[in-house]
This record gives C-alpha cells, sequence and structure tokens, in this order.
C-alpha cells in the first residue's frame, strides 16, 4: 500500500505539469486543426529563462527571500515565452494556415530544432542545477509516503491554473470568441471576431502555461537542459491525444492519466517483467499508450466523433 500511495503521489506531480503543457497543444489545435511540436521547446525556454533570471538576482541580491526570487522568475519567464509563442504564430504559422496539413507540420518541427540550437548556443550543452527555492525536504502524511513541499506547489498551482483556464474560456468574452474562432473561423470573422488576434491570444496563453509547466519541472527534477522540453513535449502531446485533443478538459484529464500511469509503471515494471525491465524504460509507457489511443480511440477519453453532413 506504501509503494502504492507513493507512486499517485508522483503521477498526480507529474500529471500536473503534463496536463499544463497538454492545454497548450489542445488550445491551438482546437482553434487551428495544428499539432504545435515546437510547444515542448517553448517550456525548457521558460525554465533557462527563469534559471538566468534567478542566478542574476543571487548576484545583485543574495538576501532576497527565496519565494521572491521564484515570483520575479517567473514574471520574467512567462512574458519571454508570451513574445516566443505571438513571434512563432505570427512568422512560422500564419501564412501556413490555408497550406496543406504537412507544410505546418514539419515547420513546426522545424521550430522545435530552432529553439533547442539556440538554446544550445545561448546555454551550453551541459545540464544545469536549478535553484530549489521551495524547500525539498519531504514530509511524510502517511507512515512510508514522502512528499515534498515542491509538489504540494506543483499540484495546487497546477489546479488553481487550469481552473483558471476553464472560466476564461467559459465565462469571459475572450473566451466565446476563442470558442467562435474553433467552430468556424470564417464564420465567426464575419460575425466581427477579430480572427487573427484570437489565434495569436490562444498562442500566448499556450507559451505562458508552458513556462509555468517549465519552472514547476524544473523546480521537481533540479536541472534544466537545452533538450529537456524534448520529451516531455511528447509526453503532453499524447496526454492531449488520450484526453480528446481540442477538448481542453480532456488535455487536464489525460495528463494526470498519462502521470498516474508513468508512475505507476515506473513502480511495478520491474515486478511485471519479472526483472527484465527496469524504471529507466518508463518512458515506453506514454507511447504505448498513444498506440493503444489512436487504434481503439483515435477520438480520445472525451473527444467526440465528428462527422461530415452534406
Amino acid at each position: 500500500m506504501e509503494i502504492f500511495l507513493q507512486q499517485l503521489v508522483n503521477g498526480l506531480v507529474v500529471g500536473s505539469v503534463y496536463a499544463l503543457v497538454a492545454l497548450g497543444y489542445t488550445m491551438v489545435y482546437g482553434i487551428l486543426g495544428l499539432i504545435n511540436f515546437a510547444h515542448g521547446d517553448v517550456m525548457m525556454v521558460g525554465a533557462m529563462t527563469a534559471l538566468q533570471t534567478m542566478l542574476f538576482l543571487m548576484g545583485v541580491a543574495p538576501g532576497m527571500s527565496p519565494i521572491a526570487m521564484l515570483t520575479l522568475s517567473l514574471v520574467v519567464a512567462i512574458p519571454v515565452c508570451m513574445m516566443l509563442g505571438f513571434t512563432m504564430e505570427r512568422l512560422a504559422y500564419r501564412r501556413l494556415r490555408n497550406a496543406p496539413r504537412l507544410a505546418p507540420l514539419i515547420t513546426a518541427i522545424g521550430m522545435s530544432f530552432l529553439l533547442q540550437t539556440v538554446a544550445m548556443i545561448l546555454w551550453g550543452r551541459n545540464y544545469h542545477t536549478f535553484p530549489q527555492l521551495i524547500s525539498t525536504t519531504p514530509i511524510q502524511p502517511v507512515e512510508g509516503v514522502f512528499v515534498t513541499p515542491v509538489q504540494i506547489t506543483i499540484v495546487v498551482v497546477s489546479a488553481l491554473i487550469m481552473a483558471g483556464l476553464i472560466l476564461l474560456v467559459t465565462r469571459t468574452k475572450l473566451g466565446r470568441a476563442m470558442r467562435a474562432t474553433a467552430e468556424n473561423h470564417r464564420v465567426a470573422a464575419l460575425m466581427g471576431v477579430d480572427t487573427n488576434a484570437i489565434i495569436a491570444v490562444t498562442f500566448v496563453i499556450g507559451a505562458a502555461l508552458a513556462a509555468v509547466a517549465g519552472v514547476m519541472y524544473a523546480s521537481n527534477y533540479g536541472i534544466a537542459h537545452y533538450g529537456m522540453g524534448f520529451m516531455p513535449g511528447l509526453k503532453a502531446f499524447t496526454a492531449a491525444v488520450l484526453g480528446g485533443i481540442g477538448n481542453l478538459g480532456g488535455a487536464m484529464l489525460g495528463g494526470v492519466v498519462l502521470g498516474l500511469v508513468e508512475s505507476f509503471g515506473a513502480g511495478y515494471i520491474e515486478h511485471l517483467t519479472f526483472g527484465f525491465l527496469n524504471s529507466s524504460y518508463q518512458d515506453i509507457f506514454a507511447f504505448i499508450i498513444l498506440g493503444l489511443v489512436l487504434i481503439f480511440r483515435p477520438t480520445g477519453l472525451l473527444g467526440e466523433r465528428v462527422s461530415d453532413r452534406a
């Protein structure tokens, strides 16, 4: 039971990060029908920008409180990622809206490699230690189960952000415009909606979520690297597909489910394979799930089948 509860905690933490990144995938796909494979690298830029800001603050104000330092780092990282998301949409994707589907897909992959290369030039190839500004001292709420304040913060902040996004989309004028654009951007434009602005705002919001997810991910593992966004990005895409890409609730559910499956798989894989595989093979679960979903339920857990009518 202790192992089960510990893996449950770990899965919720990782799944919360996946859910935040998956929201960026699903928002862009819901409005444009585009898979932005560079989204995981936006997460990396957020983490590296926050790291650089923290190192700067440690040099100029070594007595600053950790919470204030983390807050200022997010205040810098989020706008940087928002500007990056806006630039990507404006320069890389806007001209390809009416192009064949393969063109924006290849462009997205190219943007991913471009961001990784630029990050490697700026910050180098080596892994960087990410400052642990929130305590990592484990507490034991249940006998044999350990959880750190960092993990608690990740889950709580992720839940608040996801709830805020749902309210934004369902209760505000901007949210109505986003839903109208996702339904039919040509009709929305005829009704007075500035679809170009709405699409740009969607990229910006997704990039902001990725920045927060990047800082959470780096804080949880204590490292940052120019290639750190690639694998979490793929897993977040898997989470979006699992939940039903284009569905905000599905992205959240898919991220949490994927995190739990990955965590339980890592915890029990040695028992299931009689010692043939160990926890370092935990990444295979994400891609096994992706394959199964695409085969048996392509619309995802919360996706709906849409049929074309004459």
